[in-house]
């Protein structure tokens, strides 16, 4: 699941979010759906240089780990919301592959 939000600045995201949190974790609890705090990450994508970082959220009151970076349906995505990232794995990925279709042509002699 993925929850964006836009707001005009940060303090109004982590009220905004939280209440929002909250509402899904009452609905989860109603419907005997438990979603893992763990596994769930909060990032702020920004293009502005803010002060404040750091953002507080919360799932079934546990803290969320803030990332940078973030892997969401096969896609990297950065804080800053550029591809570098995506794009350097992808390539890391399709190197590998190449390696491997090699190595696997020297085994068999073709």
């Amino acid at each position: 699941m993925l929850i964006a939000v836009k707001a005009a600045s940060v303090a109004e995201v982590e009220i905004f979010t939280n209440m929002e949190m909250s509402k899904i974790t009452n609905w989860s609890k109603e419907n005997i759906l438990h979603f893992n705090d763990q596994k769930s990450k909060v990032m702020l994508i920004s293009r502005r240089r803010t002060e404040k970082k750091a953002i507080d959220m919360y799932l079934n009151n546990n803290h969320l780990e803030q990332v940078d970076k973030i892997k969401y349906l096969g896609i990297i995505i950065d804080s800053k919301f550029k591809f570098s990232e995506h794009i350097k794995y992808i390539t890391d990925r399709c190197t590998n592959l190449v390696m491997h279709c090699l190595s696997q042509q020297e085994l068999t002699g073709d």
